[in-house]
Protein backbone atom coordinates (compact mmCIF):
# COMPACT_ATOMS: atom_id res chain seq x y z
CA UNK A 1 0.00 0.00 0.00
CA UNK A 2 1.64 3.33 -1.05
CA UNK A 3 1.54 6.16 1.69
CA UNK A 4 -0.06 9.32 0.26
CA UNK A 5 2.01 11.99 -1.02
CA UNK A 6 1.66 15.58 0.92
CA UNK A 7 -0.04 18.14 -1.35
CA UNK A 8 2.09 21.34 -1.17
CA UNK A 9 -0.24 24.66 -2.12
CA UNK A 10 1.74 27.27 -4.05
CA UNK A 11 0.47 30.61 -3.40
CA UNK A 12 0.39 32.81 -6.81
CA UNK A 13 2.95 35.40 -7.61
CA UNK A 14 1.50 38.83 -5.98
CA UNK A 15 0.12 41.07 -9.04
CA UNK A 16 2.32 44.17 -8.47
CA UNK A 17 0.12 47.60 -9.05
CA UNK A 18 0.54 48.74 -12.84
CA UNK A 19 2.92 52.09 -13.15
CA UNK A 20 1.73 55.24 -14.52
CA UNK A 21 3.34 54.56 -17.60
CA UNK A 22 4.20 57.68 -19.87
CA UNK A 23 0.46 59.40 -20.05
CA UNK A 24 -0.08 59.08 -16.40
CA UNK A 25 3.39 60.44 -15.57
CA UNK A 26 2.56 63.70 -18.05
CA UNK A 27 -1.01 63.93 -16.59
CA UNK A 28 0.71 64.17 -13.12
CA UNK A 29 3.20 67.06 -14.89
CA UNK A 30 0.84 68.98 -16.00
CA UNK A 31 -1.58 69.02 -12.63
CA UNK A 32 1.22 69.81 -10.47
CA UNK A 33 2.94 72.45 -13.08
CA UNK A 34 -1.18 74.01 -13.33
CA UNK A 35 -1.77 73.97 -9.84
CA UNK A 36 -2.17 77.19 -7.40
CA UNK A 37 0.66 76.20 -5.49
CA UNK A 38 2.91 75.85 -8.54
CA UNK A 39 1.49 79.01 -9.66
CA UNK A 40 2.77 80.89 -6.14
CA UNK A 41 6.03 79.28 -6.47
CA UNK A 42 6.60 80.02 -9.76
CA UNK A 43 5.49 83.67 -9.10
CA UNK A 44 7.94 83.80 -6.17
CA UNK A 45 10.90 83.08 -8.22
CA UNK A 46 10.32 84.90 -10.51
CA UNK A 47 10.37 88.30 -8.53
CA UNK A 48 13.34 87.17 -6.75
CA UNK A 49 14.70 86.11 -9.90
CA UNK A 50 14.19 89.77 -11.16
CA UNK A 51 16.55 91.17 -7.63
CA UNK A 52 20.12 90.33 -8.56
CA UNK A 53 18.67 92.92 -11.60
CA UNK A 54 18.41 95.75 -9.58
CA UNK A 55 21.57 94.82 -7.43
CA UNK A 56 23.98 94.43 -9.95
CA UNK A 57 24.58 96.87 -13.39
CA UNK A 58 22.87 95.12 -16.67
CA UNK A 59 24.47 95.67 -19.81
CA UNK A 60 21.04 96.32 -21.75
CA UNK A 61 20.93 99.67 -19.28
CA UNK A 62 24.59 100.49 -18.44
CA UNK A 63 27.55 98.78 -19.96
CA UNK A 64 29.48 101.51 -18.81
CA UNK A 65 28.92 100.31 -15.24
CA UNK A 66 29.44 96.95 -16.30
CA UNK A 67 33.24 97.55 -17.46
CA UNK A 68 33.95 99.98 -14.66
CA UNK A 69 32.66 96.57 -12.53
CA UNK A 70 34.65 94.45 -14.28
CA UNK A 71 37.96 96.84 -13.81
CA UNK A 72 37.09 97.36 -9.84
CA UNK A 73 36.72 93.67 -9.16
CA UNK A 74 37.46 91.33 -12.35
CA UNK A 75 37.66 87.65 -10.41
CA UNK A 76 33.45 88.44 -9.02
CA UNK A 77 33.01 89.97 -12.02
CA UNK A 78 33.87 86.68 -14.01
CA UNK A 79 31.89 84.72 -11.71
CA UNK A 80 28.95 87.10 -11.68
CA UNK A 81 28.86 86.89 -15.92
CA UNK A 82 28.90 83.11 -15.55
CA UNK A 83 25.75 83.26 -13.58
CA UNK A 84 24.08 85.78 -16.43
CA UNK A 85 23.77 88.08 -13.18
CA UNK A 86 24.63 91.09 -15.65
CA UNK A 87 22.21 90.13 -18.04
CA UNK A 88 19.30 88.79 -16.06
CA UNK A 89 16.37 89.37 -18.00
CA UNK A 90 17.74 87.53 -20.80
CA UNK A 91 19.47 84.92 -19.39
CA UNK A 92 18.65 80.99 -19.87
CA UNK A 93 17.29 80.67 -15.94
CA UNK A 94 15.42 83.84 -16.17
CA UNK A 95 13.72 82.60 -19.98
CA UNK A 96 12.96 79.33 -18.05
CA UNK A 97 10.71 81.02 -14.87
CA UNK A 98 8.77 83.22 -17.25
CA UNK A 99 7.49 80.63 -19.58
CA UNK A 100 6.79 78.03 -16.71
CA UNK A 101 5.08 80.82 -14.74
CA UNK A 102 2.99 81.44 -17.98
CA UNK A 103 1.98 77.96 -18.75
CA UNK A 104 0.97 77.44 -14.93
CA UNK A 105 -1.25 80.68 -15.11
CA UNK A 106 -2.88 80.01 -18.25
CA UNK A 107 -3.46 76.06 -17.17
CA UNK A 108 -4.48 77.02 -13.77
CA UNK A 109 -6.56 80.63 -14.44
CA UNK A 110 -8.35 79.21 -17.97
CA UNK A 111 -10.57 76.70 -16.00
CA UNK A 112 -11.44 78.34 -13.14
CA UNK A 113 -12.79 81.34 -15.83
CA UNK A 114 -14.72 78.49 -17.28
CA UNK A 115 -16.16 76.98 -14.46
CA UNK A 116 -17.01 80.69 -12.93
CA UNK A 117 -18.98 81.41 -15.80
CA UNK A 118 -21.00 78.73 -15.44
CA UNK A 119 -21.30 79.63 -11.96
CA UNK A 120 -23.06 83.20 -12.56
CA UNK A 121 -25.28 81.72 -14.80
CA UNK A 122 -26.76 79.48 -12.76
CA UNK A 123 -29.87 80.48 -10.28
CA UNK A 124 -29.39 80.79 -6.81
CA UNK A 125 -30.16 77.27 -4.58
CA UNK A 126 -33.47 76.63 -3.57
CA UNK A 127 -34.17 77.51 0.49
CA UNK A 128 -33.15 75.00 2.75
CA UNK A 129 -36.06 73.20 4.96
CA UNK A 130 -34.37 74.86 8.76
CA UNK A 131 -33.48 78.39 8.08
CA UNK A 132 -32.75 78.85 11.64
CA UNK A 133 -29.83 76.13 11.20
CA UNK A 134 -28.32 78.49 9.43
CA UNK A 135 -25.40 80.72 10.41
CA UNK A 136 -27.63 83.79 10.72
CA UNK A 137 -31.09 83.24 11.29
CA UNK A 138 -34.21 84.85 12.38
CA UNK A 139 -37.88 84.83 12.53
CA UNK A 140 -40.90 86.66 12.85
CA UNK A 141 -44.81 87.09 11.94
CA UNK A 142 -45.75 89.71 9.11
CA UNK A 143 -47.87 89.84 6.00
CA UNK A 144 -44.75 90.02 3.64
CA UNK A 145 -45.34 88.38 0.52
CA UNK A 146 -43.02 86.61 -1.75
CA UNK A 147 -42.73 89.54 -4.34
CA UNK A 148 -42.32 91.86 -1.78
CA UNK A 149 -39.58 90.00 -0.23
CA UNK A 150 -38.09 89.65 -3.68
CA UNK A 151 -38.36 93.09 -4.52
CA UNK A 152 -36.53 94.36 -1.58
CA UNK A 153 -33.48 92.00 -1.78
CA UNK A 154 -33.57 93.34 -5.61
CA UNK A 155 -33.14 97.04 -4.16
CA UNK A 156 -30.54 95.89 -2.49
CA UNK A 157 -28.38 94.52 -5.49
CA UNK A 158 -29.07 90.51 -4.54
CA UNK A 159 -29.59 88.23 -7.67
CA UNK A 160 -32.87 86.94 -6.38
CA UNK A 161 -34.88 83.62 -7.69
CA UNK A 162 -38.41 82.88 -5.99
CA UNK A 163 -40.27 79.61 -5.61
CA UNK A 164 -43.77 78.87 -4.33
CA UNK A 165 -43.17 80.78 -0.25
CA UNK A 166 -39.49 81.20 -0.69
CA UNK A 167 -36.88 83.38 -2.10
CA UNK A 168 -33.21 82.60 -2.65
CA UNK A 169 -31.05 85.35 -3.21
CA UNK A 170 -27.09 85.87 -3.37
CA UNK A 171 -24.64 88.20 -4.14
CA UNK A 172 -20.66 88.57 -3.77
CA UNK A 173 -19.95 87.26 -7.16
CA UNK A 174 -17.44 89.96 -8.12
CA UNK A 175 -15.26 88.34 -5.26
CA UNK A 176 -14.07 85.44 -7.71
CA UNK A 177 -14.74 87.70 -10.42
CA UNK A 178 -11.64 90.28 -9.33
CA UNK A 179 -9.50 87.41 -7.99
CA UNK A 180 -9.63 85.59 -11.93
CA UNK A 181 -9.42 89.37 -12.97
CA UNK A 182 -6.08 89.68 -11.15
CA UNK A 183 -4.69 86.46 -12.10
CA UNK A 184 -5.52 86.97 -15.75
CA UNK A 185 -3.90 90.50 -15.86
CA UNK A 186 -1.02 88.87 -14.79
CA UNK A 187 -1.17 86.59 -17.78
CA UNK A 188 -1.75 89.35 -19.76
CA UNK A 189 1.14 91.06 -18.47
CA UNK A 190 3.20 87.89 -19.02
CA UNK A 191 2.04 88.01 -22.18
CA UNK A 192 3.17 91.69 -23.13
CA UNK A 193 6.41 91.06 -21.72
CA UNK A 194 7.22 88.71 -23.92
CA UNK A 195 5.49 90.51 -27.09
CA UNK A 196 8.01 93.16 -25.92
CA UNK A 197 10.78 91.21 -26.18
CA UNK A 198 9.86 89.53 -29.80
CA UNK A 199 8.75 92.99 -31.36
CA UNK A 200 10.76 95.65 -29.41
CA UNK A 201 14.37 96.59 -29.07
CA UNK A 202 16.94 98.67 -26.47
CA UNK A 203 19.87 100.49 -27.76
CA UNK A 204 22.65 102.40 -26.06
CA UNK A 205 24.84 104.88 -27.45
CA UNK A 206 27.22 107.72 -25.94
CA UNK A 207 26.89 110.69 -27.54
CA UNK A 208 29.10 113.73 -26.76
CA UNK A 209 28.05 117.48 -27.08
CA UNK A 210 28.29 118.85 -30.48
CA UNK A 211 27.75 115.48 -32.26
CA UNK A 212 24.78 113.84 -33.79
CA UNK A 213 23.18 110.84 -33.50
CA UNK A 214 20.43 109.15 -36.00
CA UNK A 215 18.63 106.23 -35.25
CA UNK A 216 20.18 103.68 -37.06
CA UNK A 217 21.60 100.37 -36.28
CA UNK A 218 25.03 100.88 -37.14
CA UNK A 219 24.85 104.06 -35.25
CA UNK A 220 24.59 102.27 -31.29
CA UNK A 221 27.11 101.54 -29.28
CA UNK A 222 25.79 98.14 -28.26
CA UNK A 223 22.21 97.29 -29.77
CA UNK A 224 19.70 94.51 -28.77
CA UNK A 225 16.27 93.71 -31.02
CA UNK A 226 14.10 91.75 -30.60
CA UNK A 227 13.45 88.13 -32.66
CA UNK A 228 11.15 90.23 -35.28
CA UNK A 229 13.17 93.47 -35.52
CA UNK A 230 14.95 94.04 -38.73
CA UNK A 231 16.84 97.40 -39.82
CA UNK A 232 13.58 98.50 -41.20
CA UNK A 233 11.99 98.36 -37.89
CA UNK A 234 13.63 101.45 -36.44
CA UNK A 235 11.81 105.04 -36.30
CA UNK A 236 14.03 107.18 -38.63
CA UNK A 237 14.60 110.13 -35.94
CA UNK A 238 17.61 112.25 -35.25
CA UNK A 239 19.35 114.56 -33.06
CA UNK A 240 22.02 116.46 -32.42
CA UNK A 241 23.17 117.11 -28.67
CA UNK A 242 24.11 120.83 -28.03
CA UNK A 243 24.39 121.22 -24.62
CA UNK A 244 24.65 119.35 -21.21
CA UNK A 245 24.19 120.63 -17.71
CA UNK A 246 24.85 119.42 -14.29
CA UNK A 247 23.78 121.46 -11.47
CA UNK A 248 25.26 120.26 -8.30
CA UNK A 249 25.17 121.34 -4.19
CA UNK A 250 27.77 124.31 -4.31
CA UNK A 251 28.67 124.53 -0.69
CA UNK A 252 27.52 122.66 2.68
CA UNK A 253 27.25 119.40 3.91
CA UNK A 254 25.65 118.54 0.82
CA UNK A 255 28.53 119.87 -1.33
CA UNK A 256 28.66 117.74 -4.60
CA UNK A 257 24.82 116.47 -4.14
CA UNK A 258 23.51 116.81 -7.43
CA UNK A 259 20.61 118.76 -8.33
CA UNK A 260 19.87 118.59 -12.24
CA UNK A 261 21.04 117.07 -14.90
CA UNK A 262 19.31 118.48 -18.56
CA UNK A 263 20.34 117.98 -22.22
CA UNK A 264 19.31 120.23 -24.78
CA UNK A 265 18.33 118.44 -28.23
CA UNK A 266 17.65 119.63 -31.62
CA UNK A 267 15.52 116.73 -32.83
CA UNK A 268 14.14 115.72 -36.76
CA UNK A 269 11.22 113.23 -36.44
CA UNK A 270 12.20 112.48 -39.82
CA UNK A 271 14.52 113.57 -42.76
CA UNK A 272 11.81 115.28 -43.99
CA UNK A 273 10.26 117.13 -40.74
CA UNK A 274 11.31 119.97 -39.51
CA UNK A 275 13.85 120.45 -36.28
CA UNK A 276 12.67 121.16 -33.04
CA UNK A 277 14.28 121.65 -29.72
CA UNK A 278 13.28 119.67 -26.62
CA UNK A 279 14.99 119.22 -23.33
CA UNK A 280 15.54 115.77 -22.37
CA UNK A 281 16.12 115.40 -18.21
CA UNK A 282 15.92 111.99 -16.19
CA UNK A 283 12.74 110.16 -16.33
CA UNK A 284 11.63 112.89 -18.78
CA UNK A 285 12.43 111.02 -22.42
CA UNK A 286 12.29 111.75 -25.71
CA UNK A 287 8.77 110.09 -27.17
CA UNK A 288 9.10 109.38 -31.16
CA UNK A 289 6.14 107.85 -32.09
CA UNK A 290 6.35 105.27 -29.74
CA UNK A 291 10.09 104.73 -29.59
CA UNK A 292 11.85 106.22 -26.29
CA UNK A 293 15.16 108.07 -25.33
CA UNK A 294 16.27 108.34 -21.50
CA UNK A 295 18.99 110.14 -20.07
CA UNK A 296 20.84 107.57 -17.97
CA UNK A 297 24.54 108.63 -17.22
CA UNK A 298 26.83 110.93 -18.35
CA UNK A 299 30.06 112.56 -18.36
CA UNK A 300 33.75 114.38 -19.65
CA UNK A 301 35.46 114.39 -22.50
CA UNK A 302 38.60 116.64 -22.38
CA UNK A 303 39.79 117.50 -25.99
CA UNK A 304 43.07 116.48 -26.76
CA UNK A 305 45.78 117.71 -30.17
CA UNK A 306 48.06 115.05 -30.57
CA UNK A 307 51.04 116.20 -32.93
CA UNK A 308 53.31 113.52 -33.84
CA UNK A 309 57.15 113.65 -34.01
CA UNK A 310 56.81 114.64 -37.89
CA UNK A 311 55.13 118.21 -37.05
CA UNK A 312 51.27 115.91 -38.32
CA UNK A 313 48.54 116.31 -36.47
CA UNK A 314 47.40 112.81 -35.73
CA UNK A 315 44.31 113.26 -33.49
CA UNK A 316 42.21 116.40 -32.63
CA UNK A 317 39.05 115.90 -30.92
CA UNK A 318 37.15 114.63 -27.09
CA UNK A 319 37.89 111.63 -25.46
CA UNK A 320 34.87 110.11 -23.35
CA UNK A 321 36.79 109.76 -19.84
CA UNK A 322 34.82 107.06 -17.07
CA UNK A 323 34.47 108.35 -13.58
CA UNK A 324 35.94 105.80 -10.79
CA UNK A 325 34.82 108.56 -8.01
CA UNK A 326 31.25 109.39 -8.30
CA UNK A 327 31.49 112.03 -5.61
CA UNK A 328 34.05 114.30 -7.46
CA UNK A 329 33.92 112.83 -10.84
CA UNK A 330 37.89 112.15 -10.95
CA UNK A 331 37.66 110.10 -14.36
CA UNK A 332 40.01 108.31 -16.60
CA UNK A 333 40.52 108.02 -20.28
CA UNK A 334 42.29 106.27 -22.96
CA UNK A 335 43.70 107.76 -26.21
CA UNK A 336 44.71 105.84 -28.91
CA UNK A 337 46.81 107.53 -31.70
CA UNK A 338 47.32 104.66 -34.39
CA UNK A 339 48.24 107.21 -37.27
CA UNK A 340 51.43 109.08 -35.28
CA UNK A 341 54.66 108.92 -37.12
CA UNK A 342 57.08 107.64 -36.86
CA UNK A 343 55.54 105.69 -34.34
CA UNK A 344 52.43 105.29 -32.77
CA UNK A 345 51.19 106.78 -29.27
CA UNK A 346 49.05 105.76 -26.61
CA UNK A 347 48.29 108.03 -23.37
CA UNK A 348 46.50 107.21 -20.22
CA UNK A 349 44.96 110.13 -18.73
CA UNK A 350 43.32 110.96 -15.42
CA UNK A 351 40.67 114.21 -15.92
CA UNK A 352 39.86 116.22 -12.35
CA UNK A 353 37.09 118.41 -12.63
CA UNK A 354 37.80 120.62 -9.89
CA UNK A 355 41.35 120.59 -8.85
CA UNK A 356 43.32 121.68 -5.72
CA UNK A 357 46.94 120.90 -4.09
CA UNK A 358 46.68 117.61 -1.64
CA UNK A 359 50.26 117.28 -0.03
CA UNK A 360 52.54 116.75 -3.21
CA UNK A 361 49.18 115.37 -5.03
CA UNK A 362 46.37 117.30 -7.04
CA UNK A 363 43.17 115.94 -5.97
CA UNK A 364 39.50 117.29 -7.39
CA UNK A 365 37.07 118.14 -4.58
CA UNK A 366 33.81 118.86 -6.86
CA UNK A 367 31.84 117.46 -9.32
CA UNK A 368 31.58 120.47 -11.33
CA UNK A 369 34.10 121.77 -14.18
CA UNK A 370 35.29 124.39 -11.62
CA UNK A 371 38.60 123.94 -12.61
CA UNK A 372 39.79 121.13 -15.08
CA UNK A 373 43.18 120.03 -15.01
CA UNK A 374 44.43 116.24 -16.87
CA UNK A 375 47.22 114.42 -16.10
CA UNK A 376 48.89 112.31 -18.77
CA UNK A 377 50.98 109.12 -19.35
CA UNK A 378 52.53 108.46 -22.69
CA UNK A 379 53.21 105.25 -23.99
CA UNK A 380 54.61 104.25 -27.68
CA UNK A 381 54.95 101.43 -29.30
CA UNK A 382 52.19 99.10 -31.30
CA UNK A 383 49.04 99.59 -29.89
CA UNK A 384 47.87 96.23 -31.39
CA UNK A 385 44.66 97.30 -33.23
CA UNK A 386 46.02 95.34 -36.89
CA UNK A 387 45.65 92.01 -35.21
CA UNK A 388 42.13 91.57 -35.48
CA UNK A 389 41.16 91.46 -31.79
CA UNK A 390 38.98 93.96 -30.66
CA UNK A 391 39.69 96.52 -28.17
CA UNK A 392 38.24 98.45 -25.36
CA UNK A 393 38.17 102.21 -26.09
CA UNK A 394 38.57 102.74 -22.00
CA UNK A 395 41.47 100.41 -22.11
CA UNK A 396 44.99 100.68 -22.95
CA UNK A 397 47.39 97.36 -22.45
CA UNK A 398 51.02 99.00 -21.98
CA UNK A 399 52.56 95.38 -21.57
CA UNK A 400 54.20 95.85 -24.85
CA UNK A 401 54.67 99.68 -25.00
CA UNK A 402 57.51 101.99 -23.87
CA UNK A 403 56.91 104.92 -21.42
CA UNK A 404 58.03 107.92 -22.96
CA UNK A 405 59.99 110.12 -20.32
CA UNK A 406 59.89 109.41 -16.43
CA UNK A 407 56.80 107.51 -15.23
CA UNK A 408 55.45 109.41 -12.05
CA UNK A 409 52.38 107.96 -10.25
CA UNK A 410 51.25 112.44 -10.01
CA UNK A 411 52.48 114.09 -12.89
CA UNK A 412 51.97 118.18 -13.11
CA UNK A 413 48.82 118.22 -14.37
CA UNK A 414 47.92 120.70 -17.56
CA UNK A 415 45.17 123.05 -17.55
CA UNK A 416 42.99 124.07 -20.39
CA UNK A 417 45.50 125.19 -23.41
CA UNK A 418 48.52 123.74 -21.84
CA UNK A 419 50.96 121.72 -24.30
CA UNK A 420 53.30 118.70 -23.14
CA UNK A 421 55.97 117.89 -24.88
CA UNK A 422 56.76 114.10 -25.24
CA UNK A 423 60.30 112.50 -24.46
CA UNK A 424 62.43 110.78 -28.11
CA UNK A 425 61.13 113.49 -30.25
CA UNK A 426 57.72 111.75 -30.31
CA UNK A 427 55.94 114.83 -30.56
CA UNK A 428 53.18 116.46 -28.49
CA UNK A 429 49.95 116.43 -26.56
CA UNK A 430 48.21 119.68 -25.68
CA UNK A 431 44.77 119.65 -23.33
CA UNK A 432 42.67 121.97 -25.64
CA UNK A 433 38.88 122.16 -23.56
CA UNK A 434 36.50 120.40 -22.11
CA UNK A 435 33.12 118.63 -23.10
CA UNK A 436 30.59 116.63 -21.72
CA UNK A 437 28.81 113.62 -22.87
CA UNK A 438 25.54 111.68 -22.02
CA UNK A 439 24.60 108.43 -21.96
CA UNK A 440 21.34 107.25 -23.68
CA UNK A 441 19.26 104.04 -24.05
CA UNK A 442 16.43 104.15 -27.06
CA UNK A 443 13.60 101.77 -26.01
CA UNK A 444 11.04 100.51 -28.23
CA UNK A 445 8.85 98.25 -26.45
CA UNK A 446 5.06 97.39 -28.28
CA UNK A 447 4.01 95.83 -24.92
CA UNK A 448 4.39 98.71 -22.71
CA UNK A 449 0.90 99.84 -22.75
CA UNK A 450 -1.16 96.98 -22.41
CA UNK A 451 1.51 95.93 -19.63
CA UNK A 452 0.56 99.16 -17.94
CA UNK A 453 -3.31 97.92 -18.40
CA UNK A 454 -2.90 94.72 -17.62
CA UNK A 455 -1.13 95.99 -14.11
CA UNK A 456 -4.05 98.79 -13.73
CA UNK A 457 -6.52 95.74 -14.55
CA UNK A 458 -4.60 93.53 -11.81
CA UNK A 459 -4.89 96.02 -8.92
CA UNK A 460 -8.74 96.26 -9.67
CA UNK A 461 -9.20 92.76 -9.11
CA UNK A 462 -6.78 92.93 -6.24
CA UNK A 463 -9.64 94.84 -4.09
CA UNK A 464 -12.00 93.23 -5.63
CA UNK A 465 -11.22 90.07 -4.17
CA UNK A 466 -10.20 91.73 -0.62
CA UNK A 467 -12.66 93.66 -0.26
CA UNK A 468 -16.45 92.00 -1.75
CA UNK A 469 -18.12 88.77 0.45
CA UNK A 470 -19.84 85.99 -1.23
CA UNK A 471 -23.26 85.81 0.59
CA UNK A 472 -26.65 84.17 0.41
CA UNK A 473 -30.41 84.79 2.07
CA UNK A 474 -33.41 82.95 1.83
CA UNK A 475 -36.83 84.42 2.97
CA UNK A 476 -39.62 81.44 3.84
CA UNK A 477 -43.03 82.62 4.44
CA UNK A 478 -46.17 80.12 5.52
CA UNK A 479 -48.62 81.07 7.44
CA UNK A 480 -47.63 84.74 8.00
CA UNK A 481 -44.69 83.14 9.50
CA UNK A 482 -41.70 84.66 8.01
CA UNK A 483 -38.11 83.36 8.76
CA UNK A 484 -34.62 84.50 6.91
CA UNK A 485 -31.74 82.61 7.09
CA UNK A 486 -28.52 83.83 5.48
CA UNK A 487 -25.26 82.54 4.77
CA UNK A 488 -21.77 83.66 4.09
CA UNK A 489 -19.27 81.92 1.84
CA UNK A 490 -16.09 83.75 2.16
CA UNK A 491 -13.88 82.76 5.33
CA UNK A 492 -13.60 85.71 8.23
CA UNK A 493 -16.48 87.22 6.86
CA UNK A 494 -18.64 86.08 9.33
CA UNK A 495 -18.75 89.74 11.77
CA UNK A 496 -19.31 92.37 8.59
CA UNK A 497 -21.89 89.69 6.94
CA UNK A 498 -23.71 90.12 10.82
CA UNK A 499 -24.21 93.62 10.39
CA UNK A 500 -25.85 93.68 7.22
CA UNK A 501 -27.74 90.78 7.43
CA UNK A 502 -29.33 92.83 10.83
CA UNK A 503 -30.12 95.64 8.04
CA UNK A 504 -32.04 92.83 5.34
CA UNK A 505 -33.82 91.88 8.60
CA UNK A 506 -34.88 95.22 9.68
CA UNK A 507 -35.57 95.92 5.91
CA UNK A 508 -37.97 93.05 5.52
CA UNK A 509 -39.65 93.87 9.00
CA UNK A 510 -42.92 95.51 8.83
CA UNK A 511 -42.90 99.03 9.79
CA UNK A 512 -43.77 99.66 13.32
CA UNK A 513 -46.59 101.68 14.19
Amino acid sequence: MTAPHDTVEVAPDPVRPAGLGPVGWLRWAWRTLTSMRTALILLFLFALGSVPGSLYPQRGVDPARVAQYYANSPTEAKWLDRFWLFDVFTSPWFAAIYLLLFVSLAGCVLPRALVHLKEIRRDPPAAPRNLLRLPHGESFESGLTVEEAAAKLRKRRFRVVTGPDWVAAEKGYLRETGNLLFHIALLVLLFAVGAGGLYGYRGNVLVVEGDGFANAVAAYDRFMPGQRVTAESLEPFSFTLEDFRATYVAAGAKQGQPLDYSAKLTVQDSPTSAPRDFDLKVNDPLDVNGTLTYLIGHGYAPTFKVIDGKGQVAFDGPVPCLANDQATYTSECVIKVPDAQPVQLGFLARFLPTTVPNGGAWVSVFPGAVNPTVQVFPFSGDLGLKNGRPQSVYQLNTDHLKPLGTMSAQPAPLNVGDTRELADGAGKIQFTGVKEWISLQTTYDPGRLPALLAAAAAVIGLVLSLTIRRRRVWVRIKDRQVTVGGLTRTEGGGESFSEEFSEIVTTLRPDEE
